[in-house]
């Protein structure tokens, strides 16, 4: 093998995966993404306006020279990626948001908001309506079984 970018590098690019998820737009979506970022080793952060989570987790194929152990049979998603755009070779990499812990999507919510971000818990009205639709649910699956 010639010499590489990736013979130099320690491999950032599989030592995490980042997932698109929806931009959040109600309290309850501010919430959950406050929940992810209560895990060890996940982020999120926007980029061009798209959001994405991120977890720190290294590939199982990473070997310890950080090179690819499945290198001829990687994914597609692999086989795809760019060295002249990875992450060694871009500089400083610059997020439109990063968040790293719940209390920054607390704070950014607040700002676009002027609420405080809190997991108000259901009234009990809520909460009894919800029971009741979920026991006519099981019930109308029963009558079906019984079909």
């Amino acid at each position: 093998m010639g010499s590489t970018l990736c013979e130099h590098c320690a491999a950032a690019c599989c030592r995490y995966l980042a997932l698109p998820i929806e931009r959040p737009r109600r309290a309850r979506d501010y919430d959950d993404i406050r929940w992810y970022l209560m895990h060890e080793g996940v982020s999120v952060f926007v980029e061009e306006g798209d959001w994405y989570i991120q977890f720190q987790t290294r590939c199982k194929n990473l070997r310890e020279d950080n090179l690819c152990g499945i290198y001829e049979d990687r994914p597609k998603i692999c086989a795809d990626y760019e060295p002249g755009s990875c992450d060694y070779a871009g500089g400083d990499y610059q997020y439109d948001q990063l968040f790293t812990h719940p209390k920054q999507i607390e704070a950014y919510y607040e700002r676009r908001t002027g609420k405080k971000l809190t997991a108000a818990s259901p009234s009990k009205q809520q909460a009894s309506g919800r029971a009741s639709r979920q026991r006519g649910r099981r019930n109308d699956l029963v009558q079906l079984a019984m079909r």
